[in-house]
């Protein structure tokens, strides 16, 4: 043992709730099996759990050897794939902080939130490098730099050799249930990206409710569309093979390319996107191609569209099945359907009902809170909405998290303590309500909402039954007026191909329109029309609209009407 694992531990603290605890159980049950598998291009690399263990343990006795401590933030950015993962689990070994900002939320906010969560380290590939010298502002906090891959000289020291430099033992830091084991960033969908704090339990409880709800067993092998997943990967003794798919460019990923790897690579999950489902489903369809060995289909961040699922389902083999959670940042999984339950409730959701999610993972509760309830700080059973009433959705259970980084007014804003004390609960920011059967419907976040003379409006139900026609690619229900009065303006991107430009054909496009918003009481009184070439959406996902932008542009157009 160190000497720093040798002196006295305040009560509470112990090896055993570092997360990396989690993952060498399952390295040393399975070292030999393959842990990661790095595909990109022709090549493949891979690394048995036993390696992974070894060179973790390397890397943070050399990160320990140069100075860097437990509870130090340590800004990560490291292209999805081996060294990703081995380095994040060396710094949960060390007790360090891996503060893992999404390039995808754009170079002035990720900048932002990096000078907001001040790390004091940073170990990235050579374009990282470079930006703390382009933007030292924002790196201002950083004191040791380190540099994966190829380097300019005078950037930083290579990880290659401080991997090199270290032992191969290094014991796990000892930290509390409730220490900070990561900071993850929102995805910036509805305002600035914030930090959130992940303790080393939280951690632990999302393994957990993972296990639970979507029944992973070890040995099984993952497509890591989504690479932070990964990291569960690792502590639910699960392979994760990386595409080797840009995550900030999910639509841009060649489907015959995602394809090739998920059959050669037997991958018996894939943890996708919602943009990465779409354009593989469609290349299978187009070109009569299944997915064998498929057994679990998972798509994360952002509902997939129900003629997609049926469509993914039919391509799985008999025992397959696709699921989607329901969670945040701040809480995940919260919930979780499966694509067969999706598929029986088409009919209300091509109706206008919402987007159902299923039912509490184990470990939650899922409350219903009054929206008009705006200055609460502590949970109030008498604000909560029985069964079939609208308001937002609140959650509480060991996958919430406790804070926000530095951001004492979004703290003040999302999270109410609970009566008993211990507790508290996390206000989703989205509308929902449960059925009589005790599903989760989601009806779209509470900002998105219309402010209507019949007050808050949500748009998900509405937008989900134009979904249905032939020639929608995408759509958001926006408002226009004076807040308290809005009118609602519905902006259809159509499909490629579809976009109405000849005479006539934008009046004939909203008649089809108004004809099926007659179909649902939910969308009947929508006459108000727009066409946008291509919605804004988040680059993480590419599937939440970015609808506040949307409805400043909105107010800019002439809606074109067609009435009875």
């Amino acid at each position: 043992m160190t000497a720093a694992n040798q002196t006295a531990k305040p009560p509470g603290l112990e090896t055993e709730h570092n997360i990396a605890a989690l993952f060498l159980a399952q390295t040393r049950a399975n070292p030999g099996g393959e842990a990661i598998v790095e595909r990109k291009d022709a090549k493949r690399r891979s690394l048995s759990f036993g390696e992974l263990e070894e060179r973790t343990a390397r890397m943070a006795s050399g990160l320990a050897s140069q100075g860097l401590k437990a509870g130090e933030r340590v800004a990560l950015f490291v292209p999805p794939g081996i060294e990703f993962v081995a380095i994040t689990w060396a710094l949960f070994r060390l007790g360090a902080i891996p503060v893992l900002a999404d390039p995808g939320m754009g170079r002035t906010r990720l900048l932002a939130a990096l000078e907001r969560t001040a790390p004091t380290a940073m170990i990235g590939a050579g374009r990282a490098l470079l930006a703390r010298r382009l933007f030292p502002r924002s790196f201002r906090s950083v004191r040791r730099v380190f540099g994966v891959g190829h380097m300019l000289p005078g950037l930083g020291r290579s990880m290659v050799m401080v991997e090199s430099s270290g032992q191969d033992q290094h014991s796990l830091q000892p930290v509390l249930a409730d220490d900070t084991a990561a900071i993850l960033f929102t995805s910036g969908s509805t305002g600035p990206p914030k930090g959130v704090p992940i303790s080393h339990s939280q951690l632990a409880a999302e393994v957990r409710g993972l296990r639970a709800t979507l029944g992973f067993e070890p040995g099984e092998r993952d497509l890591c569309g989504l690479p932070a997943f990964a990291l569960f990967d690792c502590a639910l003794g699960i392979t994760s093979v990386f595409p080797g798919v840009d995550p900030a460019r999910p639509a841009n990923a060649d489907p015959a390319a995602l394809l090739r790897v998920m059959v050669e690579e037997r991958t018996s999950t894939g943890f996708l996107s919602p943009a990465l489902w779409r354009i593989l489903v469609a290349h299978c369809i187009g070109n009569n191609k299944t997915l064998p060995h498929l057994i679990r289909a998972v798509s994360a961040g952002a509902p997939l569209d129900i003629d997609v699922v049926r469509q993914l389902r039919s391509l799985l083999p008999e025992e397959g099945e696709m699921f989607t959670p329901y969670g945040a940042t701040e809480a995940l999984p919260v919930t979780v359907i499966s694509g067969t339950e999706l598929v029986d409730l088409t009919d209300r959701i091509k109706a206008g009902e919402g987007t159902p999610v299923g039912r509490a993972a184990p470990e939650v509760e899922i409350r219903i809170l009054d929206p008009a309830a705006t200055d609460l700080t502590l949970m109030d059973p008498a604000h909560c909405l029985p069964q079939g009433s609208v308001g937002e959705i609140l959650v509480r259970g060991p996958i919430v998290t406790q804070s926000y980084d530095a951001a004492p007014e979004d703290q003040a804003a999302a999270k109410l303590a609970d009566p008993d004390g211990a507790t508290h609960w996390h206000r989703m920011g989205d509308m929902g309500c449960f059925d009589a059967q005790g599903i989760l419907w989601f009806l779209g976040r509470k900002s998105h909402c219309l402010l209507t003379s019949r007050g808050l409006r949500p748009p998900v139900g509405v937008e989900n039954v134009f979904l249905g026609h032939e020639s929608v690619a995408r759509c958001a229900l926006v408002g226009r007026g004076a807040e308290g009065a809005e009118q609602a303006v519905l902006i259809v991107e159509p499909k490629p191909g579809q976009t109405p430009n000849k005479p006539g054909a934008r009046e004939a496009f909203v008649a089809e329109l108004r004809a099926r918003a007659q179909t649902s009481p939910m969308s009947e009184d929508i006459e108000q029309f727009l066409f946008h070439p291509s919605l804004p959406v988040d680059p993480r996902h590419n599937s939440k609209i970015h609808r506040g932008e949307l409805k400043a542009w909105a107010a800019t157009q002439t809606p074109l009407e067609v009435r009875p």
